[in-house]
């Protein structure tokens, strides 16, 4: 899938094609990232050797979750992302939603890039991320940049970007697995995925259902999602593919404590991604062509004012199209030139219709055009010890012109088992159809937002790999950012905004034994100004004991200095798994998962408080 197509991309163009002078290839280095997954498709080499910070989650620690959603897995995986939340049951839209996900203090909005198989996703009215759509059950892995990506991606990948890559069957003949959890607050959790594969020809399908009374009266949630995929290879170099996904919810807000009247809101969702795709695999060249198309609806009660019903309700519809095109060859020896085009058409409509009669009144109808080429280039010296650099992509839009946006970085490998990188990039933001066009603080000559990032990071392998750990710091500039402020009585968005973060990850991953694993991660920000949703100290750490049969793990995570809209929380989680498979080949097993074992008490969204202890089992069949 076009996924393959742009980590082909991004690696073959900034990794070296000769490994023979880093770091040995071990599992104890998969597992520092999660779970690397070597493929011809995917890569000419390690993704480790990317100048950014790369982060893989793979399939080993989504399917151990008994989390539906990917976004508390990743928080625990990657050292600087951090999940706003509202509860047990989903994460919503609209008023008292969740889900605003920062990398590094950057964040909110549309700053961080989610992506499905390399295919952008965004609320094209309001520009926001959707995470109730990211799930468990339809993912492989997903691939985490920490720092801008806009020189791949464009706008929305500032602080960040998040690939998620789909399942695809890997298997020749039929395989899958089915999943049932159930827990607290009347949580049920149902998922089946399925694939079949013979000789070129791959099929793929899963769907999943969801539903939650949540920790709170009126806080009700219910989600449905389906995906189908298929590719068929052409040839030995040549593979052409389309895949769909659909998903739907409801959530209910009754709003935040201590109201004098429940807010009784409602919201409804339905999200469409599809995409088609050829690529193309040579041994000096790879390639390939996508086309997509994403659209959603939203349709939302804004419930009581003063305890009364409103009279209304709020609708828009968006969409978010395109078309991705590269190229990357590999003139000589040592180098890799790649070269690409980008062309998105999104944006979108939002209404209000009458209770009582239906009657419509149009709020906005907009649409943005954004088209742009990109070229990186990358050398390696001396064995490939060490590699440079460097790309720019120039952007044009309908809406601010031209955004020019440079990225350069080293790779240094003083010993094998050692490695240094350094990067610089620059990230920005476009402004989305609300701040633009919507309500009385809409503007239309806004301009982008952007940052500068500088990165250095040390990584190390010891006790024949299988130590890993890793060091980086970071400084982070940003300019330009949209904020409302009072202009003659009225609110304006205007570009008024600065912010600096700096700060610093630690990761180590120790594999004791063939039995005991650690995984400790921390990060630490230092910002200049307030940020809600973006902790000053986040800490992780597990320890997983795996003798034959069964699996133990347990896993503290500690938050300190977050920001909420009124408060600042500092809180202490104790989580617990413990899983048993009938047969050594894991084709059935039973799994029991509790979270905040200790009953802390804390809100991540202010109003909101998150439950106490909660305990979640299930059961698992793969075939």
């Amino acid at each position: 899938m076009m996924r393959d197509a742009l980590i082909a991309f991004t690696v073959s163009i900034m990794a070296t094609p000769n490994v023979s002078a880093q770091a040995p290839e071990t599992s104890d280095t998969t597992q520092a990232l999660g779970e690397v997954v070597f493929t011809e498709r995917a890569a000419k080499a390690p993704v480790t050797l990317l100048p950014l910070d790369v982060r893989i989650v793979g399939s080993a620690e989504i399917d151990k979750s008994a989390e539906s959603n990917l976004l508390p897995v990743l928080q625990n995986h990657v050292p600087g992302m951090f999940v706003t939340e509202r509860g047990i049951a989903g994460y919503g839209i609209s008023g008292g939603a969740a889900g605003s996900v920062s990398i590094r203090g950057v964040g909110g909005g549309n700053k961080v890039l989610f992506m499905i198989d390399g295919q952008p996703q965004w609320a094209g009215v309001f520009g926001h991320s959707l995470p109730d759509t990211y799930l468990t059950n339809d993912v492989e892995r997903v691939e985490v940049v920490s720092g801008p990506s806009s020189m791949l991606y464009g706008s929305g990948a500032m602080g960040g970007s998040v690939n998620l890559i789909t399942r695809r069957a890997t298997k020749e003949g039929f395989s899958g697995k089915v999943r049932a959890v159930g827990g607290s607050y009347a949580t049920q959790r149902y998922g089946a995925r399925a694939g079949y594969r013979k000789g070129g020809l791959q099929m793929s399908g899963a769907a999943s259902y969801e539903s939650s009374d949540g920790n709170r009266r009126g806080m009700d949630y219910r989600l449905a999602n389906q995906y189908a995929s298929v590719s068929y290879d052409v040839s030995g170099h040549w593979e052409t593919g389309a895949n769909v996904m659909v998903t739907e919810t409801r959530s209910d807000n009754p709003g935040a404590v201590g109201l004098e009247f429940p807010l009784d809101m409602w919201a409804k969702m339905i999200r469409t991604t599809a995409s088609v795709y050829v690529k193309n695999r040579y041994d000096v060249s790879s390639g390939g062509i996508q086309a997509y198309y994403n659209y959603g609806k939203h349709d939302i009660d804004d419930g009581t004012q003063n305890g009364k019903p409103r009279d209304y309700l709020f609708h828009s519809k968006d969409f978010n199209m395109g078309m991705t095109m590269y190229q990357t060859i590999n003139p000589w020896t040592g180098n890799d030139l790649s070269a690409g085009i980008d062309f998105k058409h999104w944006g979108g409509k939002a209404y209000n219709s009458r209770k009582d009669n239906g009657d419509v009144s149009p709020i906005v109808d907009k649409h943005v055009n954004e088209f742009a080429g990109y070229v990186m280039m990358q050398q390696s010296f001396l064995r490939n010890v060490v590699s440079l650099n460097a790309g720019a992509r120039l952007e044009h839009s309908s809406q601010f012109g031209n955004k020019w946006v440079p990225q350069a970085g080293f790779i240094v490998h003083p010993l094998r088992a050692s490695r240094i990188k350094f990067s610089y990039g620059r990230g920005f933001r476009s402004p989305n159809i609300r701040e633009l066009y919507m309500y009385a603080a809409r503007n239309p000559e806004l301009r982008p937002e952007s940052m500068d990032s500088y990165e250095a990071e040390l990584r190390q392998w010891l006790l024949d790999g299988r130590l890993n750990a890793g060091f980086s710091i970071y400084y982070i500039k940003g300019d330009n950012m949209i904020q409302s402020v009072m202009i003659d009585g009225s609110p304006h968005n205007v570009n008024t905004g600065k912010f600096t973060n700096k700060g610093l990850e630690i990761d180590v991953t120790y594999n004791i034994d063939r039995n005991w694993l650690l995984t400790v991660n921390y990060a630490y920000l230092h910002t200049d100004t307030r940020i809600v949703g973006a902790p000053k100290n986040k800490l992780f750490g597990e320890v997983a004991y795996n003798p034959g049969r069964w699996q133990f793990s347990i896993d503290v995570s500690c938050v300190g200095g977050l920001n909420t809209e009124q408060s600042k929380e500092d809180y202490g989680l104790l989580n617990a798994r413990a899983a048993y498979s009938f047969d050594m080949n894991n084709p059935l097993m039973l799994f029991l998962r509790g979270e905040n074992l200790t009953g802390t008490k804390y809100q991540i969204n202010y109003g909101f408080p998150m439950p106490k202890a909660t305990v979640m089992a299930g059961v698992e069949w793969s075939f």
